[in-house]
C-alpha cells in the first residue's frame, strides 16, 4: 500500500517554507560526552554555549559508573508499567534523594519532565477547580493545563507574565472554585529571570489556593547548596508542589518528577496517566540520576562555581557592549531581534567555535529572538573569554555593533 503523496508532500511544502524564511532548525550530531566542549561530527572540537548541563555532571565519572552498574544490576528496562511488574528499589531510593534534596515529604518520578507536569495537572485540576498560569510558562506547563481543561473541565486563565496583581484579580474572579491552584516556572527557561515565589506563597495563602512550582531550571542551581527556588528564597518546605527534571543540572540523562506530600505521590500512583499507562524510567537512567543528586549533595562548590561562572560570563558580555536581559541565573539571554538573524548568528557562530541555539518565534514572541547562552560549572575563564570574543566578532559582521 502507498504513502499519502498529498500528505506527505504538503509536508516537503512546508519544510521548504521554513528554509526559505530562514527558520528551519538543523540538528548537530556530536560524537562525545555531553560537557564543556564536545566533538561535533564534521567541525571537530566546539565550545557548548548552549546546553541545560549546568554542573557538569553528564559525564561527572561517578553518575556514569553509577549508571553501568544500575544496567548491569537490574537490566535494559522495566519491560511494564510500576504497578503491574514490579516498581525496582533503585526507582524508591531515587524518589527517596529527590525528597530529600527538594525539601518535601515524597516524590515520584516520571521518564520526564513533561510527563511529571502532564500527570500531575490532570490528577489534581477536576471540574470546578480553577488553574492560573504564568504567561511565560514553559510548554509542558501549558500543554498539561490545557490537557487537564480537555479531560476533567476545569477552569483555566493566564497571568501576565510576574504581574502579581494581575494574578491576585484572577484568583478574586474564582473565589467560588473548589480548589484554586496558581502553576509557575521556578526559573523561566527562556528569560532567566526568577519568579517572585515568595509573593505568591502569601498571595495563595491570602486566597486559600495551592502553589506549584516548576524548577526544571533551578533544581542544581538556585540556592546554596542548589536545592532549588524555595531554598533561593529561603521558603524551602512552604511549596505545595515542586516538579522538576532529571535531565538538565541532575546529569542531564533524562526523567523527571514530582515532589510533595506523600498523600499526593500516593494519588499519582493512583491516578496519573503516565505513571498508569506508560514504563518507568530506565533503571540504569534511575542509577545515574540517583548518583548526580548524591554528587550535588556532597559537592556543593559546584554549585558556587556555576554561581560565579555565570557572573563572570554576564559581567564580560555586558563589557563588551551587549544587553543580555537582567539575571542571576546562568541562563544569559542576547536579544537579536528577527527569528532569522538569531539563526543567522547561531550559525556563523558554530564556524568560529561556538556552539549557541537562536531562538525564535513560535518558542518566543515575535521580534526578541536571541541567543541564549547558557554557563556551566564545566567551563572555565578561557571558554568564556573566547565566548565573548567570538559572539563581538559575529555580531559586527552581521552588522549589530559598529
Amino acid at each position: 500500500m502507498a504513502l499519502n503523496s498529498a500528505f506527505h508532500s504538503s509536508l516537503t511544502a512546508d519544510v521548504a517554507q521554513l528554509k526559505a524564511e530562514g527558520v528551519y532548525k538543523r540538528l548537530n550530531h556530536l560524537e562525545s560526552p555531553q560537557g564543556a566542549r564536545v566533538r561535533m561530527e564534521g567541525r571537530g572540537e566546539v565550545l557548548v554555549l548552549s546546553s541545560n548541563n549546568y554542573l557538569g555532571l553528564s559525564n561527572e565519572p561517578a553518575v556514569v559508573q553509577a549508571g553501568i552498574e544500575g544496567l548491569q544490576e537490574f537490566g535494559a528496562g522495566t519491560a511494564s508499567v510500576r504497578f503491574i511488574c514490579g516498581t525496582f528499589t533503585v526507582h524508591r531510593e531515587l524518589e527517596t534523594a529527590v525528597a530529600r534534596l527538594v525539601g518535601t515529604p515524597a516524590a515520584m518520578s516520571f521518564v520526564s519532565g513533561w510527563n511529571a507536569n502532564k500527570g500531575l495537572t490532570t490528577t489534581i485540576a477536576h471540574e470546578g477547580d480553577f488553574v492560573v498560569s504564568d504567561a511565560l510558562n514553559h510548554a509542558s506547563i501549558i500543554d498539561s493545563i490545557r490537557l487537564a481543561k480537555a479531560i476533567n473541565k476545569c477552569t483555566t486563565a493566564v497571568y501576565q507574565h510576574a504581574d502579581l496583581d494581575d494574578l491576585r484579580e484572577k484568583l478574586v474572579a474564582q473565589a467560588g472554585a473548589r480548589r484554586r491552584i496558581i502553576w509557575t516556572d521556578g526559573v523561566f527557561s527562556m528569560e532567566g529571570s526568577i519568579a517572585k515565589l515568595p509573593e505568591i506563597l502569601q498571595i495563595a495563602r491570602d486566597h486559600d489556593a495551592i502553589v506549584v512550582v516548576d524548577d526544571a531550571h533551578a533544581t542544581g542551581v538556585l540556592g546554596a547548596t542548589g536545592r532549588g527556588t524555595a531554598e533561593h528564597f529561603g521558603v524551602m518546605g512552604e511549596v505545595d508542589v515542586i516538579t522538576s527534571t532529571l535531565g538538565k543540572a541532575l546529569g542531564g540523562a533524562a526523567g523527571g518528577f514530582v515532589a510533595s506530600s506523600t498523600e499526593l505521590c500516593d494519588m499519582l500512583t493512583q491516578r496519573s496517566r503516565p505513571q498508569l499507562f506508560s514504563n518507568a524510567l530506565p533503571p540504569t537512567v534511575a542509577a545515574s540520576a540517583l548518583a548526580a543528586v548524591q554528587f550535588l549533595e556532597a559537592n556543593p562548590d559546584r554549585v558556587q562555581q556555576l554561581r560565579e561562572n555565570a557572573q563572570y560570563f554576564r559581567q564580560a558580555i555586558i563589557e563588551a557592549g551587549f544587553h543580555p536581559l537582567p539575571g542571576e541565573t546562568p541562563i544569559v539571554p542576547i536579544i537579536i531581534g528577527e527569528t532569522a538573524h538569531a539563526i543567522r548568528m547561531s550559525e556563523m557562530l558554530l564556524d568560529e567555535g561556538i556552539f549557541v541555539t537562536g531562538f525564535g518565534f513560535p518558542v518566543v514572541p515575535q521580534g526578541t529572538a536571541r541567543l541564549r547562552c547558557q554557563i556551566s560549572a564545566a567551563h572555565t575563564k578561557d571558554d568564556l573569554d573566547y565566548a565573548v570574543r567570538a559572539i563581538t566578532t559575529v555580531a559586527r559582521r552581521v552588522g549589530l555593533m559598529k
